[in-house]
C-alpha cells in the first residue's frame, strides 16, 4: 500500500476512533489495551526492580543503587514503548493486507480505545452526582477515582476544584495529545504516546519508591506533551469563545499561571480553564499523607459550584471538535499539497 493512501486510510481510522468515543466512550473490558499496556509496565517493573532491590540491599549503597534504579528506569521506558508500539503496529498491517476497509475499522477500534472524552465527562459528573445528591464523603470518594491525591481532607468547593482540574488537565493528556499524534502518525503513534503517558502515571512520582526509577519515564512523558498540552491550551481557549465563556480572560490567565507548575505542561490548559470559568484552581494538596505546596492558578472571582463540572466538560467536547476538525482539514491539505507538489504520488 503506498504511503499516501494508508495516511489517508489512517485519517478515516482517526475519524471512526473519534466518532466511537463520543456515542459510546470508553469501553470497561480487561483486555483494554491501556489495561494490558498498564499490565506490562507493572511486570516489566517488578523484573527491573527486584534484582536492584536485592543487590543493593544495604543503606551504605544508596548512592550506586539510585543509579541503578535510574538505569532500570531508562530500561522500563525503553521496553514498554517499543512493544506497545510495535504489536499494534504489526495487527494494522495485518488488516490494511487484508483490506483497507478492515484496516480502517481496526484503526478506528484502535484509536477509540485511546480517547477518552466521553468517559472523562462521565466520571466527573459522577463526581457532581455523588457531591449534590449524596453529600461530601460520597463526593470524595468519587474524586479519588479521578485524582492522585488524598482526597479524605477535601471539603466540597476541594472536591468541585479537584474535578474540574481533572477535566482541564486530562483534556489533553486524554483527549488532545493522542488525538495529535494519532494525526500524525495513526494508532500506532497513538499508541507510542499512551505507553509514555501511562508509565507516567504509574512510576512518575517524586516519592521515595519512584524518585530514581521514574524519572525517565516522567521526563520522557515532559517531552511528548510539549507541544499537545499548548495545543490544548489554545484549543480550550478557542472552545470558551464557542462556548459563551470568557476567552479573553482564559488568555489572560493563561499567559499569566500557564508556568504555575512543577510540569513544564500541566498548567497549560488548567490556566487556561480557570479563566475561562473565572475560578481559582490548583493551591497546596495532600499526596500520600504529605502536604505538597502549590502555587494557585487564577483568580476568585466567584466562588466554584459544581455546576463548573458540566461547564468545563462543555469547553472539554467544544476542545475535541475544533481540534478534529482542524487536524482533520490540515492532514487533508498536506496530503493534496504533497501530492500536488509531485512529493507523494497522486491521490
Amino acid at each position: 500500500m503506498r504511503f499516501i493512501q494508508w495516511w489517508g486510510f489512517s485519517l478515516c481510522g482517526v475519524i471512526l476512533g473519534v466518532l466511537l468515543d463520543f456515542c459510546f466512550g470508553d469501553p470497561a473490558v480487561s483486555w483494554h489495551p491501556i489495561c494490558l499496556i498498564g499490565n506490562l509496565i507493572s511486570f516489566t517493573r517488578k523484573k527491573l526492580r527486584d534484582p536492584i532491590d536485592r543487590k543493593f540491599s544495604d543503606a551504605r549503597e544508596r548512592e550506586e543503587k539510585n543509579k541503578a534504579e535510574f538505569r532500570g528506569g531508562i530500561w522500563l521506558v525503553l521496553i514498554v514503548v517499543s512493544v506497545s508500539t510495535l504489536l499494534p503496529s504489526g495487527i494494522l498491517v495485518l488488516a490494511y493486507a487484508l483490506h483497507p476497509v478492515s484496516g480502517v475499522i481496526v484503526e478506528g477500534i484502535f484509536c477509540w480505545f485511546l480517547l477518552a472524552t466521553k468517559c472523562l465527562k462521565q466520571e466527573s459528573t459522577n463526581v457532581k452526582r455523588a457531591l449534590t445528591e449524596e453529600g461530601l464523603q460520597a463526593g470524595q470518594k468519587a474524586v479519588a477515582r479521578i485524582v492522585g491525591r488524598d482526597t479524605a481532607v477535601l471539603d466540597k468547593q476541594g472536591v468541585i476544584k479537584a474535578a474540574v482540574e481533572t477535566v482541564a488537565e486530562n483534556s489533553s493528556d486524554g483527549c488532545i495529545a493522542p488525538l495529535f499524534y494519532m494525526l500524525l502518525g495513526g494508532a500506532p503513534l497513538g499508541f507510542f504516546y499512551k505507553s509514555i503517558n501511562t508509565m507516567d502515571s504509574m512510576v512518575g512520582y517524586r516519592n521515595e519508591t519512584y524518585r530514581y526509577f521514574g524519572r525517565a519515564a516522567a521526563k520522557t512523558d515532559d517531552v511528548v506533551n510539549f507541544i499537545p498540552a499548548r495545543i490544548s491550551a489554545l484549543l480550550l481557549v478557542a472552545s470558551a469563545v464557542l462556548c459563551g465563556y470568557s476567552a479573553s480572560n482564559a488568555w489572560r490567565i493563561f499567559k499569566r499561571d500557564r508556568r504555575k507548575h512543577a510540569s513544564p505542561n500541566s498548567a497549560q490548559t488548567e490556566s487556561a480553564m480557570a479563566g475561562a470559568l473565572g475560578i481559582q484552581l490548583a493551591g497546596d494538596a495532600w499526596y500520600f499523607g504529605e502536604l505538597h505546596k502549590k502555587e494557585t492558578i487564577g483568580d476568585a472571582l466567584r466562588e466554584i459550584e459544581p455546576e463548573d463540572i458540566d461547564c468545563a466538560n462543555r469547553i472539554l467536547y467544544g476542545m475535541v471538535v475544533l481540534g478534529t476538525v482542524l487536524g482533520v482539514l490540515l492532514k487533508g491539505c498536506v496530503l493534496v499539497c504533497m501530492s500536488t507538489a509531485g512529493i507523494l504520488p497522486p491521490i
